[in-house]
């Protein structure tokens, strides 16, 4: 997700490295996807604004790119999981502060949810907030279980839902329930109220 006051190939040299988690899953997911897409290294890289070879160290584990282009990626290849964007490893800077006012929140959607990315231009952060609409009506839509690492915290803004994880039974939730789970157990949101739920997520590494 370039900035458009950026012009994306300019920002994507391959010294826009820093430190971001599991690198190893990370390049994997990176490659999965853009071969399910059919993409050459190539087109992959014009899509998200990055050269081919940083790509290709990316996919292999050879480098750690960027929070900004772990962004450029996720949009680019419509991975599905927020939890990418969570920054591990301790920071030894302080007095940090980053801002979203309301509805300026970076859009990412998936056929289940629409996503609003908040406070995204901190980087090494361990936890990450975006609120989401769900789109989803039936666990059918889903082609499989979420899952990643970390814990997620789960409040309901408006609308009624039901969450369902692999080892719970489906629990339902309106305007105000919220939830605190192991985000590697499956879990999935489906809307049950006449419009979308409306939900604020805190991913937690």
């Amino acid at each position: 997700m370039e900035r458009p006051d950026m012009d994306p190939v300019s920002q994507s040299s391959e010294d826009d490295i820093t430190n971001t988690p599991d690198a190893d899953h990370l390049g994997k997911m990176i490659r999965e996807a853009r071969l399910k897409k059919g993409w050459t290294l190539e087109e992959a890289g014009k899509a998200a604004g990055i050269g081919r070879s940083t790509l290709s160290k990316i996919e292999n584990n050879q480098t750690r790119p960027s929070f900004d282009i772990v962004r450029r990626l996720t949009k680019a290849l419509e991975l599905k999981t927020p939890q990418l964007f969570v920054q591990s490893g301790p920071s030894d800077i302080s007095g940090r502060r980053d801002v979203t006012l309301a509805g300026q929140g970076e859009s990412q959607d998936t056929p289940t949810y629409s996503h609003e990315l908040l406070c995204t231009e901190l980087t090494s952060k361990r936890m990450f907030p975006y609120i989401s609409t769900i789109k989803a009506r039936d666990v059918s839509e889903f082609e499989s279980w979420i899952r990643h690492r970390g814990e997620e915290f789960m409040f309901v803004i408006s609308g009624e839902l039901t969450f369902f994880t692999e080892h719970y039974k489906p629990l339902p939730m309106k305007e105000g329930d919220s939830v605190y789970y192991d985000s590697g157990m499956g879990h999935g949101c489906v809307s049950t109220g006449k419009e979308d739920a409306k939900v604020l997520w805190v991913s937690l590494e």
